[in-house]
């Protein structure tokens, strides 16, 4: 008897078809980000979430007790007391993502790790990282015309933002049922902006628009550099208090990094605190994709507007850029338009590399990473929005 009970609790016993699909879908992944090299970092965690999710009878993740936290008719109803007591490894880590605490971790290791000079030196690089997010809204009101609610399309646009965390905390927080997926498409993107963005670059513009050369950027100082996060916290804050987390946490970052007293902090933000977090950022999320949230049209639905908000992105800073040479006597290369998506700094030496395509003797890089840190800002901003209208 006690042999028949062993065989009989085997998980092969216990697998279903979906959750036979979701394994291989798990395995395709991993193959991916260790063998393609797809945004490892943070794919392959979240692929293993995915593994261990969907491993029947282990218990790591229980999509019920996630469903009585969001129902208001439920006593569980946005208690984390259920998930403590009766939940698995993966629905303990989750909770981290839930409550936002995972994304606005990354981000203050993201602050720590990026500079915004080019940016300071070029403030116009802050319109054409605004222009980018256009793929954002117009992709929220795609979706929300073609079924999605007002809370869903919102998550799905801002995939057009490139930006993983963002997309995580926004979806956390309007549709958890969705960030299995979301998340996926967002970082799948995000690695494969080399392939998606030079056709829309090239499509846009002339050869004599990619061989723009501009000039070199004036030094920026360092008082300059420590200023300018806790301005923009003030501002972005005060106008929109709903972005105030991830805004906040990668000035903070970007402040520890700048001020240049608290190194071994900066240093912290920028190794061992981000890369604790994105290990329980990328198996709660990948926890989630369980066979009932993923094994549906909205998936293929999400992955299809997914990579139309982030040409769209692509696209609005390029054509803002080549709007503003109608007024400009130095002119821009429209190139550095596209960097305005928040995929750093991949987006920036997408635009060097098809602008030396064109002239070799032109280095676009520094250009292109003002609108490629103003695209991190953007996003969260975006972000903020979305999450006032419908959160």
């Amino acid at each position: 008897m006690n042999i028949i009970e062993f065989f009989s609790g085997m998980g092969f016993m216990q697998m279903t078809w979906q959750q036979g699909i979701m394994l291989l879908v798990s395995f395709f992944l991993l193959y991916l980000a260790i063998h393609k090299k797809y945004e490892p970092l943070l794919l392959l965690p979240i692929a293993f979430g995915m593994l261990l999710t969907n491993l029947p009878g282990a218990g790591m993740f229980h999509s019920e007790l996630w469903s009585a936290f969001l129902d208001p008719n439920s006593p569980a109803y946005h208690s984390y007391g259920a998930i403590l007591k009766e939940g698995g490894l993966l629905d303990v880590l989750y909770i981290g993502v839930k409550a936002g605490v995972y994304p606005c971790l990354i981000f203050i290791g993201v602050g720590a790790m990026t500079d915004f000079g080019p940016l300071i030196a070029n403030p116009k690089s802050l319109i054409l990282g605004a222009a980018a997010q256009i793929g954002i809204f117009v992709t929220f009101l795609c979706a929300n015309a073609m079924g999605f609610s007002p809370a869903e399309a919102g998550s799905i646009g801002i995939i057009g933002g490139a930006d993983g965390p963002t997309s995580i905390f926004l979806t956390s927080k309007l549709a958890p049922h969705l960030l299995g997926p979301i998340a996926i498409a967002a970082y799948s993107y995000m690695a494969l902006v080399p392939v998606i963005q030079p056709p829309i670059m090239r499509l846009l513009t002339t050869k004599k628009e990619r061989a723009i050369k501009m000039g070199q950027l004036r030094p920026v100082s360092k008082t300059e550099k420590i200023v300018f996060p806790i301005i923009i916290t003030a501002i972005v804050a005060l106008i929109l208090p709903d972005a105030a987390p991830l805004i906040g946490c990668l000035m903070l970052g970007n402040l520890m990094k700048e001020c240049g007293v608290v190194e071994r902090l900066s240093k912290t933000a920028q190794n061992e605190l981000m890369n604790i977090v994105v290990i329980f950022l990328g198996l709660s999320v990948g926890a989630t994709a369980t066979a009932g949230s993923f094994l549906n049209w909205q998936t293929l639905m999400i992955l299809a507007m997914g990579i139309v908000a982030f040409g769209l992105g692509s696209a609005g800073g390029v054509l803002l850029a080549k709007f503003m040479n109608l007024f400009l006597k130095e002119k821009i290369n429209p190139l550095i338009g596209s960097a305005g998506v928040s995929a750093v700094p991949m987006a920036a030496r997408v635009s060097q590399t098809v602008g030396q395509e064109e002239n070799p003797s032109n280095f676009l890089l520094m250009h292109a990473m003002g609108p490629n840190v103003a695209g991190v800002i953007g996003s969260a901003v975006a972000a903020g929005v979305l999450l006032t209208m419908l959160g």
